[in-house]
């Protein structure tokens, strides 16, 4: 039997046996592995790094997009920077929102997608609403003309293509396309192992939103098994609305989401993601990063 071994992290490693190999090449942009395992099903890698999953991707995709756009709560256009694999558009359509815009910088990376992963976007590609532009991401917020309810940054790891999605100009740039009350969507790495990524990406989105709140979902494919991401706003407690704010909300999605419900969304701030062990200095996240509201 052949293995895949990611090799992410310097002292960390994850094996997943290979049962078919279904793709191996590379894009213009990075290496792309597509691959069978028997307990996860259909594996997606990009430059040797586990993207998703058949079995698990439904955790991450709700959790990045059904966050924020409940935590907004009238979104009608939403951009999503990145996500070529389909996943996170799908969750975004569930809700009834008049236009979702996904740019991804590797348009190949939406082709073996669709091939190979079809259940990931469910179809969303092919949904009226949709609009799929094949550029780069931080290009396309800053020229853009259009302004958005909601933006998600459903992104690979700050490093190769993914780089400038985490600067804090890129961020700058997205909120100057957010209507009043938008809400902006991070992913950001496994806690655990990247806890400098994490606090990075709060002070950063903190130049540009007063409300920055980092949460946390439960992604076995993942180092760690647990994955980061970052919500911001005008305010903190806007990102975490009561719970009865929340299931009306909720209530038309209501049986479509398998993960992700009102009591998971105030959860997933209550569990901090705070990894850093004491020998690495001062706490990796400012108090006012971790305040869970009411």
């Amino acid at each position: 039997m052949k293995w895949f071994q990611e090799k992410l992290y310097k002292d960390y490693t994850q094996m997943f046996s290979v049962e078919t190999l279904l793709h191996l090449g590379r894009t213009m942009y990075q290496d792309v592995m597509i691959f069978e395992n028997a307990v996860f099903g259909k594996v997606l890698v990009l430059d040797g790094v586990v993207q998703l999953t058949e079995r698990d991707n439904h955790v991450y995709h709700e959790m990045i997009a059904h966050v924020p756009l409940l935590a907004h709560g009238s979104a009608r256009n939403v951009l999503i920077i990145g996500g070529g694999d389909g996943g996170t558009l799908k969750e975004v359509l569930k809700h009834p929102i008049e236009r979702a815009t996904l740019v991804e910088l590797d348009g190949e990376v939406i082709g073996l997608s669709r091939r190979y992963l079809p259940t990931v976007s469910g179809g969303a590609f092919d949904d009226p609403r949709t609009n799929v532009l094949v550029m780069d991401g931080t290009q396309y917020v800053a020229h853009a003309k259009e302004q958005f309810d909601v933006i998600i940054i459903d992104s690979t790891d700050p490093t190769g293509p993914g780089e400038s999605l985490f600067t804090e100009a890129f961020y700058a740039a997205c909120r100057s396309r957010l209507r009043s009350g938008g809400v902006i969507a991070v992913q950001s790495g496994a806690p655990f192992f990247q806890p400098r990524e994490l606090q990075m990406v709060c002070e950063r989105l903190s130049g540009s939103f007063a409300g920055v709140r980092p949460y946390l979902a439960p992604v076995p494919t993942y180092a760690g098994g647990m994955l980061a991401l970052v919500t911001a706003g005008e305010t903190c407690d806007a990102l975490r609305p009561p719970r009865k704010v929340l299931r009306e909300r909720f209530a038309p999605l209501q049986g479509r989401t398998r993960y992700y419900t009102p009591e998971v969304h105030l959860a997933a701030f209550t569990l901090a993601p705070s990894f850093e062990p004491p020998s690495l200095g001062e706490d990796p996240m400012p108090a006012g990063y971790l305040k869970t509201g009411s």
